[in-house]
């Protein structure tokens, strides 16, 4: 796992605070993806700090893929939030986590390192459906813990082999589940979808700002902000 944080937990993010500003308090997103980053400051939304929680993510013995999503996300967030807590800096912090599962059937895919799995990955995926699974986790500054499960059906066209090998080449796939993004080169074999597209990119934001709202995160303050 690429590692965006420094040593003491902290990252090389601006504060997003003044003494001009509003209070609100802080928000660390556990981890280094910068899609989920991107997606978060796409509705506003500037994290004070990145920590990644690096765990092992195996799927258990006959873990179906919700569940692996759904137990990956909390994991994520609880891991996290044990470092916030021995933080001062970051004392009183919201800690949001997320994890993908792209699956076909009860068959998860794996987040690809070489180009032979991502091969495979999409020579299954070609022209079928499959379902990406978003598990979301916010921890509170209370200690409570918050999920939600997102479900995306994607119908992929029936890819050629000259469209395989082009997309393998691209590299774009690389550490991606199932081997492939969405919002990149591959946006163009999707057929359908239905669901939530943020979702597959790595972050629900509809199911995100939900959550942080009803515990009190003021998700709009940045927006009074904007030109």
């Amino acid at each position: 796992m690429t590692h965006d944080a420094k040593a003491d937990g902290l990252s090389g993010l601006k504060s997003t605070q003044t003494s001009g500003e509003a209070w609100r308090p802080k928000l660390v997103l556990a981890s280094a993806s910068p899609r989920r980053l991107a997606l978060l400051q796409q509705v506003g939304i500037e994290p004070d700090a990145l920590i990644p929680a690096d765990l092992d993510e195996t799927p258990r013995r006959n873990e179906l893929p919700r569940t692996l999503a759904a137990r990956l996300g909390r994991e994520k967030a609880e891991a996290a939030a044990a470092l916030v807590s021995k933080n001062p800096e970051l004392e009183g912090a919201f800690t949001l986590a997320a994890d993908t599962v792209v699956a076909v059937g009860r068959r998860i895919l794996p987040k690809c390192e070489v180009t032979e799995e991502a091969a495979q990955c999409l020579r299954l995926l070609s022209g079928r459906a499959h379902r990406v699974y978003t598990g979301v986790s916010l921890v509170t500054p209370k200690g409570a813990v918050r999920n939600r499960l997102v479900e995306t059906r994607i119908r992929f066209k029936r890819l050629s082999d000259a469209e395989i090998e082009a997309y393998l080449a691209s590299g774009e796939w690389r550490g991606k589940a199932g081997g492939y993004a969405i919002q990149g080169l591959a946006g163009a074999f999707v057929l359908k979808l239905i669901g939530s597209y943020p979702s597959v990119v790595g972050l629900p934001l509809y199911e995100t700002m939900s959550m942080l709202a009803g515990e009190g995160y003021p998700t709009h303050l940045l927006w009074l902000n904007r030109v």
